[in-house]
């Protein structure tokens, strides 16, 4: 039996991405440019941040 929101949307697999992505880069630079948006952690802050996360949800596990 189809779930109640099924009814309404449809998936196109054109636009479903890939769980595992070999490659992923980000560049703020455009968005501080033309919106003068800044990051509020740095690359090793949020490296640290995932591992706590991992690292919490293998306790969990566990």
């Amino acid at each position: 039996m189809r779930s109640d929101w099924e009814k309404y949307v449809v998936i196109d697999p054109r636009f479903v991405r890939p769980a595992e992505v070999e490659y992923l880069l980000g560049d703020s630079s455009k968005a501080e440019a033309r919106r003068g948006w800044k990051p509020e952690v740095n690359f090793h802050q949020l490296i640290q941040m995932m591992e706590y996360t991992d690292l919490e949800w293998i306790e969990k596990e566990t």
